[in-house]
């Protein structure tokens, strides 16, 4: 299974959510209530474990910049939620280790997105951070050849559910875990990575992310396929 704790601010809930359980914890360089700068990122990212995936997030930012900014914090990779091209991700791809590409789930089609060189599809309500969910009835995302990262409205009480419907390869919450933007509420991330945790485990998920008994997951992508 795959958690990812987004809309990381400070040292504090950074060490709960990964001492909680969490796989990977967002960083959001963009304009947000959770934005955190870069000197504050790599200061946070630097008492981490190395095992923790650290993502940073962004939404059209110049692709130069965008690397810059990864590779100064120290980041393990990138999420984008802009308009950015197939070939603007390839070059990207090129340049960092791991790319998730995120997109609403507003009648768009998931799987024109599969062209996208990325290891992960992230589906988000149609105003990321608002705390909405969507309709998961959209997303088969155990027969998709992209590993799905389900975001948008979850939180405690509707994770279970959420991943027993959609089935997908790892989940992503932000508001649904916090007490004010830009601070986890410690009783709803626990309970939040707890009952993610049961419910991939009912699905017969290995702690890896990957089913143990089925194969529908696709590999990470093999960038130095495209050199």
């Amino acid at each position: 299974m795959f958690i990812k704790i987004c809309g990381i601010t400070n040292e504090e809930d950074a060490l709960l959510a990964v001492a909680l359980g969490a796989d990977a914890l967002g960083f959001i360089f963009a304009p947000s209530p959770r934005m955190v700068s870069v000197n504050v990122a790599r200061d946070i990212i630097k008492r981490l474990p190395s095992e923790i995936l650290t993502i940073g997030v962004f939404v059209n930012e110049d692709p130069d910049e965008l690397v810059r900014i990864v590779h100064s914090v120290g980041l393990g990779g990138a999420q984008l939620h802009g308009n950015e091209s197939v070939e603007t991700v390839l070059s990207l791809r090129l340049r960092l280790n791991y790319l998730i590409k995120a997109l609403p789930a507003d009648g768009m089609s998931i799987r024109s997105f599969f062209r996208y060189p990325v290891d992960a599809l992230l589906v988000d309500s149609a105003q990321p951070g608002s705390g909405k969910a969507f309709d998961w009835s959209i997303i088969e995302a155990e027969h998709m050849p992209k590993r799905i990262i389900l975001a948008g409205g979850l939180n405690s009480e509707n994770v279970r559910e959420a991943i027993t419907t959609v089935r997908p390869y790892g989940v992503d919450v932000s508001s649904g875990v916090e007490s004010a933007p830009g601070k986890k509420d410690p009783v709803a991330l626990r309970a939040f990575i707890s009952n993610a945790k049961s419910a991939f485990v009912t699905l017969d998920r290995d702690p890896l992310g990957d089913s143990i008994s089925a194969t529908s997951s696709s590999p990470i992508f093999n960038w130095e396929e495209h050199l």
